[in-house]
């Protein structure tokens, strides 16, 4: 299945890094319900305005994204071609210091 965003991104698979997993593992429930919810927004289409896809500036080979999961969390991730990993899910301070 093929996800085309604006721009033109297509995202053809999405993977999960170690610490993805880890982080996601720490949230309470109604935490990781709404990164669930985000993450299948994000495979639907590739940059969602609702989720207020941005660049971290800095981060070059790869280049890091971030998605806002709560005012307060976000998720990065690293796309390379039509493949998204998902890199970390954590507070914003946290991922902007760590993506």
């Amino acid at each position: 299945m093929t996800h085309t965003g604006a721009g033109g991104l297509i995202i053809t698979e999405v993977q999960y890094a170690n610490k993805f997993k880890r982080d996601r593992k720490r949230l309470e429930n109604s935490l990781r319900k709404r990164l669930d919810e985000k993450i299948k927004d994000l495979y639907r289409n590739p940059m969602p305005a609702g989720l207020r896809f941005e660049k971290l500036q800095g981060y070059r080979n790869p280049d890091i994204y971030t998605i806002h999961i709560t005012g307060n969390y976000k998720a990065s991730l690293e796309i390379n071609g039509s493949t998204a990993k998902l890199r970390r899910v954590r507070n914003h301070n946290e991922i902007d210091r760590q993506p």
